[in-house]
């Protein structure tokens, strides 16, 4: 198998996916491109839209699972200089997709600016954490985006104002294109007030959720609505009883049902299997539907 024609310098086929995602799980890439700049991802479009190559976009892999089969496909990572720039201007500050958002929200507060505070722990790059609007119970992602700027499959682009982009709980309308980069409004505050804030957030959570360094991807299912108010879905599968149940090398984490952990000699399949245990579980237990907030490839 050959690389795309036209992407040969930044190309790699029958590529392992594993070592891009936290779940550290999954099987190959048939293309992995890893376009240094705007220039080069409309040429990575033009090509796969050539050859009839289907396209994903891999960010730091925090809400990925790649089965077992990997992708038939190309994946593109945003990686590089050009995709982690930030740029502050008093309280608008404009990331590039690839922006490591962890350092950007710990940034914030440092310089002052409230508004990604209460997003603390979360994991990720900018263009992934607004594409889902990501958030908890501090506050989403969507409460501070001005804009984003797109790159469509024909290599145009354009400037999404926060209405087009549709911001709703986990969702946005942000689909087959491409985030390159988004602006944020924050708000001038104490520092300090900041800073305790934020540490109080990450302690909290930290106490609450496996591990940061743990191999998982995060919240495995969204909180689901029921008569007008979210129920925590990790509650509602502990009630079911599947806290610490086990498939294979995976297992329902017992410090927060709703994060699946992989352990030693884990595959994909059975990361796949516990969530389908948990849904059963919960709809014969709870008659409630389980939507997954993670992205299985």
């Amino acid at each position: 198998m050959s690389c795309l024609p036209g992407c040969e310098a930044i190309c790699q086929v029958d590529a392992p996916l594993s070592e891009h995602t936290w779940y550290k799980l999954g099987g190959r890439a048939r293309f992995l491109l890893t376009p240094r700049d705007e220039a080069e991802l409309a040429t990575v479009l033009e090509c796969c839209r050539r050859q009839g190559v289907s396209w994903r976009v891999l960010g730091r892999g925090a809400n990925v699972l790649v089965r077992d089969t990997g992708v038939d496909g190309a994946v593109i990572k945003l990686v590089g200089p050009a995709w982690e720039l930030v740029l502050w201007d008093g309280a608008v500050v404009t990331a590039a997709a690839g922006a490591d958002f962890p350092r950007l929200a710990k940034q914030s507060v440092e310089r002052g600016l409230g508004g990604l505070d209460g997003l603390a722990g979360i994991p990720g790059s900018v263009g992934g954490i607004v594409r889902m609007n990501a958030g908890g119970k501090y506050g989403n992602i969507g409460q501070v985006t001005r804009a984003v700027r797109v790159m469509y499959a024909d290599g145009r682009i354009e400037t999404w104002t926060a209405e087009r982009i549709g911001f709703g709980y986990r969702h946005t309308e942000i689909n087959n294109v491409i985030v390159l980069e988004a602006t944020f409004v924050l708000q001038p505050g104490d520092r300090d007030s900041l800073r305790e804030r934020f540490q109080a957030i990450w302690k909290e959570k930290a106490g609450q959720q496996p591990a940061v360094s743990g191999r998982t991807a995060g919240c495995i299912f969204k909180n689901p609505l029921v008569d007008g108010q979210r129920l925590p879905a990790g509650r509602l599968i502990d009630q079911a009883g599947l806290k610490g149940a086990r498939a294979g090398g995976a297992e329902i984490s017992r410090k927060h049902a709703n994060f699946i952990e992989a352990g030693q000699g884990a595959k994909a399949q059975d990361v796949i299997d516990l969530m389908e245990m948990a849904q059963q579980a919960v709809r014969r237990s709870a008659g409630i539907e389980l939507e997954p907030e993670i992205e299985v490839w």
